[in-house]
């Protein structure tokens, strides 16, 4: 293994336009690379360290989607059961249509939203965290925004198209943490804890950093084209109100904690130390693609391309498209300030990226950065 060209690559993007970046590489469960470089404080010149503390966003959208497998193997849900038998205000849902003179008409959903539409973005729902109906929630809990109301709220917005019929990226892992605090019966980051993070030894993972830890918070910024540098830009516009667990973009971690989690899947659901999480069929499940060849016509961002999408992660289908040099099956996800996560059962691979820096330059970074890994090893 030679990982001289991964180094200079992060080497690279770092005198260009990313403040700082990380990168853990485990293979067959030992730490094979890891490397850092630049500054998690700009202005005061403070290096990276180690055990950073920086925002997931959607790469929570991963345990999100683990937390409602687990309930699945229970037998407490199934895939196929339609979402208002647990969330009983999803049962009566509109779609918003356009017609071809351009006239906006409501209609009713001509079948309902099913557990697995929210797993595969596919629900209808939209991404818009300022609807009148969250605004709504927001000002009559005083700026609490508990998930449950936030979830109830969403279901009182028409539908972008008919469940099932199209991906969309959308708050669809937000409703689905709400329908973990249902049928778990709890508070989604405390299942979360009790279940995932607790049993792994993941002491660095939650919806909130301690005080006595906001030190170890990495600055965020994000890159301004007009400017021509990254600005700082601090908090987290999904963080709708002070107890809102967003299951699509809410958890803090740091890499070390994050690869414990992501090295588990590696595993298929069972960590190094015995652990289990999730089954390996569950695992398997996770990383088939679900899409239908029209529904994948809409997941069309170009860092994506040749992958299908699975039950909350993109799944590597078609070389020939992707021009990726990972195996078929490679799967995970990214998150709005950069991080990437992958994931390889065959190769027995785990990869945790990390940055911090918004507008992240992704489609750049994350496809050269997985070919890069894959030619070192």
């Amino acid at each position: 293994m030679d990982f001289k060209p991964l180094s200079k690559f992060i080497d690279r993007i770092t005198d260009w336009r990313i403040p700082w970046a990380e990168v853990l590489v485990l293979h067959q469960n030992h730490e094979v690379f890891r490397y850092r470089r630049g500054y998690a404080d700009l202005e005061g010149c403070i290096p990276i360290h180690e055990n950073q503390i920086i925002r997931l966003y959607s790469l929570t959208k991963i345990m999100t989607c683990t937390a409602a497998l687990q309930l699945v193997e229970k037998g407490e849900l199934l895939l196929n059961d339609p979402l208002s038998n647990y969330l009983p205000e999803y049962g009566e849902m509109t779609v918003k249509m356009t017609l071809p003179s351009g006239e906006v008409t409501f209609e009713k959903a001509m079948r309902p939203i099913r557990v697995r539409d929210l797993f595969t973005m596919s629900a209808g729902l939209s991404y818009d965290i300022h609807s009148p109906s969250i605004l709504e929630v927001v000002r009559r809990t005083d700026g609490r925004a508990p998930t449950r109301e936030v979830a109830a709220a969403i279901a009182k917005e028409p539908l972008l198209f008919e469940p099932g019929s199209r991906w969309s990226y959308s708050l669809s892992h937000d409703v689905l943490a709400a329908l973990v605090e249902v049928v778990g019966g709890r508070k989604f980051g405390t299942y979360i804890r009790d279940e995932i993070t607790g049993p792994l030894g993941m002491r660095d993972t939650g919806f909130d950093v301690p005080e006595e830890d906001r030190s170890r918070l990495a600055t965020q910024y994000e890159y301004s084209e007009s400017l021509g540098k990254p600005i700082r830009k601090d908090g987290n516009d999904y963080r709708i109100g002070s107890e809102y667990e967003s299951g699509g973009a809410g958890l803090f971690s740091t890499v070390n904690d994050y690869a414990v989690f992501l090295n588990t899947l590696t595993n298929k659901g069972t960590s190094p130390e015995g652990i289990r999480i999730l089954a390996a069929e569950t695992v398997e499940l996770m990383r088939t693609n679900h899409l239908t060849e029209a529904m994948r016509s809409h997941f069309s961002w170009s860092q994506l391309a040749g992958y299908g999408y699975g039950l909350g992660v993109r799944t590597h289908m078609l070389r020939e498209i992707s021009g990726s040099l990972s195996p078929l099956g490679e799967f995970g996800w990214s998150g709005a300030a950069g991080a990437l996560a992958i994931i390889d059962p065959a190769s027995q691979l785990t990869v945790m990226y990390a940055q911090h820096m918004l507008n992240n330059q992704e489609p750049y970074v994350h496809p050269r950065l997985r070919n890069l890994v894959y030619t070192c090893l």
